[in-house]
């Protein structure tokens, strides 16, 4: 509806950390564009929800289910914190934080400035977030290839999402809906940053993902009560939510930490701007919807962003 990747824990055996012979295309970047076509389906599963259910209840109940889920299916995911020094723990619980303050901040920010703005907004953010933080904490100075790559698919992204509003009569902007997107793109390059980070050193990177997941989904149970549960008493609205659990959450979440285990955060959440793109062509070939050239022309150039930095460039093809 987002993630990349000082040392705080004891140095760990080279073990525990990447395989070089994983380098390259399949170690980081095929994991991470195949949770966002995960994503990407999200908008087109939450269309089949019954007439009525809340889309931030939609959301929510995808998060809290797939989020139990995930800690229950990671390995090691329940003795990950006492692996963790207080550093480490105060990270996860940080990072928890983060993932479940997305859907609070994203679906409001929908209800107030459209799904086109807030999706602009929230995942065109999120990779100037992540290189920010990347920056500040000193890991790494943002490239002139990432940074070339990441504008070329934010301004690709915009073109494609805005693209029917762009070529028709604009909507008045609400300020307060900007500044909650902003806040969710910031929550997601928090968690892809902090997950990143616990993966580089040496955790497992589905315990990682379980632990900030499950802990996230117990967090947003409330919310889900609050914001209206009968929906889910449906076949349909339970088929729903069980999908987003299992492929938007559960899956794809193991998988965007197996690649933050190879690619750094900054350029995890530039990737997954892919997300958009998916979700484009889901909704005009499944639900019939229909896009300008403006939009076209913002996915084709969205597209060879996402290629420059999906391709690797040598053999430290790590670059940012």
């Amino acid at each position: 509806m987002p993630n990349r990747t000082t040392p705080l824990t004891p140095a760990r055996p080279a073990t525990a950390g990447p395989r070089p012979s994983r380098a390259g295309l399949l170690a980081g970047p095929a994991p991470i564009l195949t949770s966002a076509l995960l994503w990407g389906t999200t908008g087109t599963a939450a269309s089949l929800a019954p007439a009525g259910a809340p889309a931030a209840a939609i959301g929510g109940a995808g998060l809290a289910l797939g989020g139990i889920l995930l800690f229950l299916v990671s390995r090691g995911a329940r003795s990950l914190p006492a692996a963790c020094t207080r550093a480490e723990r105060r990270l996860l619980v940080l990072g928890a934080l983060a993932v479940a303050g997305y859907p609070v901040t994203f679906y409001p920010a929908v209800a107030r400035t459209g799904v086109a703005v807030a999706t602009v907004i929230a995942l065109g953010s999120a990779p100037v977030f992540a290189g920010l933080l990347t920056w500040i904490t000193g890991r790494a100075r943002p490239s002139a290839r990432w940074t070339g790559a990441t504008v070329a698919a934010v301004l690709g992204c915009t073109l494609l999402v805005l693209g029917p509003e762009l070529t028709g009569r604009a909507a008045p902007i609400d300020p307060t809906g900007v500044v909650l997107a902003a806040c969710a793109g910031l929550s997601y390059a928090v968690y892809a940053s902090i997950g990143g980070g616990l993966i580089t050193r040496g955790h497992p990177s589905d315990a990682v993902m379980g632990v900030l997941f499950g802990a996230a989904g117990l967090l947003v149970l409330p919310f889900v009560v609050f914001a209206g549960k009968g929906w889910l008493a449906t076949t349909r609205g339970a088929a729903v939510a069980v999908y987003l659990a299992v492929f938007t959450v559960c899956l794809a979440y193991r998988l965007f930490g197996h690649g933050l285990r190879r690619t750094p955060a900054s350029m995890a959440t530039s990737l997954t701007l892919a997300e958009p793109a998916v979700a484009a062509v889901l909704g005009v070939t499944v639900l019939g919807e229909r896009l300008p050239a403006v939009s076209w022309g913002g996915l084709a150039v969205l597209g060879s962003g996402l290629v420059l930095l999906a391709v690797p460039v040598g053999a430290g093809g790590r670059g940012r």
